[in-house]
């Protein structure tokens, strides 16, 4: 059995175009994230799944690998389906989707979730959060927040702060969701085949919609933050914490 890694990666970008190519401490966001989960123990092999050939020439050039996927695809689960195909996976091999824009991902939270995933049962698809205090995490519409059951199943995905805190006293018990999915191949394809949710439709969040479907996600809560990368000005942000921590 593989466990694969894709990093689906697009060009262009309504809120950041070019973004995968964007210099942090001299090397592009696509390389940082590539390395990254390289660096996991439980991963076999990584691959960047994109439409652009420059994306393709710039993972080369670190030598790694790179799959030109159709400018078609709606999403990156859409693109990362795509590339599982053509690198040949089967049913039980295992697909990681991670988000290239967390230039800052830890990789023994990938490992955690891989473990748990391969531990777990009554669950297709796992995924990671991180607990925040950050008031601008919580209020801000580009932090995903997750809220889940006793048993650590989602319970729902959204931009807006979940739980509403009614009480002001109440120290704050928000989860900020990390951009990384863990399934079986044969899922991915029962996940692309379902259509669009209408909850997905109001959140843009693509994970809503295995919800919607009767689909249960496992949340597995992780010590490692991987603060995203989604506009220009964030890149300040990363690199400040690289020249705190120049080890990232």
């Amino acid at each position: 059995m593989k466990v694969v890694a894709i990093i689906p990666s697009r060009f262009r970008s309504t809120r950041f175009e070019g973004k995968p190519l964007a210099r942090i401490g001299g090397k592009s966001m696509v390389q940082r994230v590539y390395e990254k989960a390289k660096q996991s123990k439980k991963i076999t092999d990584v691959f960047v799944a994109t439409d652009d050939q420059r994306i393709v020439d710039a993972v080369l050039d670190f030598d790694g690998h790179a799959l030109m996927t159709s400018s078609e695809n709606k999403s990156g689960t859409d693109r990362v389906a795509e590339a599982a195909e053509k690198i040949g996976l089967v049913a039980d091999d295992i697909v990681v989707n991670i988000q290239g824009d967390q230039p800052l991902l830890d990789p023994r939270s990938i490992d955690e979730l891989i473990g748990a995933f391969n531990a777990g049962s009554g669950f297709e698809m796992a995924t990671l959060a991180f607990r925040t205090f950050d008031e601008n995490e919580i209020n801000n519409p580009k932090d995903v927040k997750v809220t889940f059951d006793f048993e650590g199943f989602a319970l729902y995905f959204s931009r807006s702060p979940i739980p509403f805190h009614r009480d002001p006293d109440v120290r704050p018990m928000v989860y900020k969701h990390l951009g990384i999915y863990v399934y079986k191949k044969r899922f991915l394809e029962i996940f692309q085949s379902l259509p669009e949710g209408k909850l997905e439709n109001l959140e843009k969040l693509e994970q809503l919609r295995a919800i919607e479907f009767g689909h249960r996600i496992k949340v597995i809560i992780t010590k490692y933050d991987s603060p995203e990368v989604d506009f220009p000005n964030d890149l300040a942000r990363v690199e400040k914490a690289l020249n705190r921590c120049p080890a990232l």
